[in-house]
């Protein structure tokens, strides 16, 4: 090999040389300030794996930003590689990285596996980890989505009940995904409250101990494959309504009433038909007995043509 073409390959080896000397310097230039944020809180985030997340079409800012609360937190499970794969499927990774902060300081089982599902899911899982932690009251019913404001409820004397409570609820992590949300809560709770006054005897005894109908809805574990868990159920209001079995009962009576009626009129109808018929058979009696009174003129007037009758004088002469 002569020294012309060794030049050459000095040459070219340089160029390659200074030019990955420039990319690099270029990459540090890009990604210095993120790669200095993560190496001094200790993220572990190399500049080559920014500029991969770039070419993955991966926010490298929020990468890091989660990256760092995560290890700040003391959060170990988490990696990078699971970071921007929760971000390419469309994930909100600050909002699951900021839950499991929230449940690893109340000291609440969840793992990063369960929150980015919940996260996937479509639920805010910051906001079912804090309801976890300070529990939340639905309004029961909510005015608002069901368009009424009182569960009314029918003791068994017949008196009517209108009932407000207030359901306590914390997040049941464990059945957040798949599982049934407030309104079947609150749909659950109103029909117990309502099955509850029902079973009472008397009105008097659900004024008296309001909290018999709280018991007696939190015995029936209506938080079944929910994705809440019921705490409390308090009842807020209790008014007395109509009194409905006495309504009941006058509808039935005027119902009864009506029927009577009826019956009554369908016999008075009979009666007027039949009257009705009698004298129809009473005119067509008439009817034949005049016929037949016209009949006798004629009989009488074929017995003289026959000479079968004659008379009185007629009968003398013969026999003298």
């Amino acid at each position: 090999m002569d020294n012309d073409t060794l030049k050459i390959l000095l040459i070219v080896g340089v160029g390659f040389a200074v030019l990955f000397i420039v990319v690099l310097i270029a990459i540090f230039a890009a990604y210095f300030k993120l790669w200095l944020r993560a190496f001094v809180t200790r993220a572990r985030i190399s500049p080559f794996q920014l500029l991969f997340m770039s070419l993955r079409k991966v926010n490298p800012t929020a990468i890091v930003d989660s990256k760092i609360m995560a290890v700040q937190a003391g959060l170990k499970d988490i990696t990078t590689e699971r970071l921007e794969a929760h971000y390419l499927a469309g994930g909100n990774i600050k909002t699951v990285v900021r839950a499991l902060i929230v449940a690893h300081r109340a000291r609440i089982d969840l793992n990063w596996d369960t929150a980015s599902a919940i996260d996937l899911a479509g639920r805010n899982v910051l906001e079912a980890v804090q309801t976890s932690v300070d529990p939340k009251v639905i309004d029961c019913p909510d005015p608002k989505s069901f368009g009424r404001s009182t569960l009314d409820g029918v003791a068994k004397n017949g008196i009517q009940l209108k009932a407000r409570a207030r359901v306590t609820v914390r997040t049941n992590l464990a059945q957040l995904v798949g599982g049934a949300t407030e309104d079947t809560i609150v749909a659950r709770v109103g029909e117990g409250i309502v099955s509850a006054i029902g079973s009472c005897n008397t009105h008097n005894e659900v004024l008296a101990n309001p909290m018999l109908i709280a018991k007696t809805v939190l015995a029936k574990g209506l938080d079944s494959q929910t994705a809440y868990a019921i705490v409390s159920i308090d009842i807020a209001d209790i008014d007395v309504g109509d009194n409905i079995g006495a309504r009941l009962q006058a509808d039935q009576a005027e119902a009864d009433m009506r029927i009577a009626r009826a019956k009554a009129e369908e016999r008075r109808a009979r009666a007027v038909a039949a009257e009705q018929e009698m004298k129809a058979l009473t005119v067509e009696n008439q009817a034949k007995v005049v016929l037949a009174e016209a009949e006798i003129p004629l009989a009488m007037a074929d017995a003289y043509r026959s000479g079968f009758l004659r008379s009185k004088d007629s009968s003398h002469n013969g026999s003298v």
